[in-house]
């Protein structure tokens, strides 16, 4: 049903998915196109997997990951359509654009084809993302499919389409903040004589354990918080600093400033 796979686009995101899907399936039976051919081939040549023209993808593959940024959709799927539309089998369009609607895929195709979108981020190249997804014309069968394909990426959840820009501000964009966190993490270290590569190895792990509590404990952040913070300790006055400085204001609004451009990006 979703034997061939292919991808059209393998930058940051379509490369972060390949690599978690060919964990999935035979990577014989992926197949990857891009723009910059060089790309591609330096990918499959890491996969073991396949190039192939757009053209090829288009008119072979039972999953196509369109993996592109938003403002390249209609560009991608212009020349596509015909090929689409002369296909005898059934096939999946999975779009991981940013504010690009299943309606307006469906528009830039030429046909209401079955569409599955996904908001991923990229530490699914290593097993942890967290994708959120929601589809349109997909039956059972194909959804199983596909979650089973994407296993190996990591937490898939399953949102209604009006709450995955959303989702996407949170988990697509928050691993970018995640990163000048730990970034500035490891600077306060090596302010404080830390060697840097100590000092970025401790934060990032500290990261990863921390996230691990939240999700494994089931417990309130600010519960987990105030389980670190001793009466009269250094902990709290480090809080007390972040505070001062506005750090939960900040990311909210990052967060939202992210939501706006996503909105934005979806009615171009």
């Amino acid at each position: 049903m979703m034997d061939t796979i292919g991808f059209l686009g393998c930058g940051n995101m379509g490369g972060a998915i390949a690599r978690a899907v060919c964990k999935a399936v035979d990577p014989k039976k992926v197949f990857l196109a891009n723009r910059t051919a060089a790309k591609a081939q330096a990918l499959a040549k890491e996969l073991g997997c396949k190039t192939a023209t757009n053209a090829e993808v288009a008119g072979d593959c039972d999953l196509i990951f369109l993996a592109v940024k938003p403002q390249m959709m209609e560009a991608l799927l212009q020349p596509l359509k015909f090929t689409f539309d002369e296909r005898p089998s059934r096939f999946v369009l999975c779009s991981m654009a940013a504010g690009l609607s299943i309606a307006r895929i469906q528009e830039m195709a030429g046909e209401d084809f079955p569409v599955i979108r996904i908001m991923p981020n990229t530490p699914a190249s290593v097993g942890e993302g967290m994708i959120q997804y929601c589809s349109s014309n997909v039956t059972a069968e194909e959804e199983e499919a596909f979650l089973r394909i994407m296993a190996p990426a990591g937490r898939l959840d399953a949102v209604p389409e009006s709450l995955i820009d959303a989702a996407s501000c949170v988990s697509g964009c928050g691993p970018a903040w995640v990163y000048q966190f730990i970034e500035a993490l490891a600077d306060g270290g090596v302010a404080c004589g830390l060697p840097r590569a100590k000092a970025q190895e401790y934060a990032a792990q500290m990261v990863l354990g921390s996230a691990k509590l939240v999700l494994e404990s089931g417990k309130h952040p600010g519960e987990l918080k105030d389980a670190v913070c001793s009466p009269g300790g250094s902990t709290i006055q480090g809080v007390r600093v972040l505070e001062e400085h506005g750090l939960r204001g900040a990311v909210m609004d990052a967060v939202i400033a992210s939501y706006n451009k996503t909105k934005e990006m979806g009615k171009g």
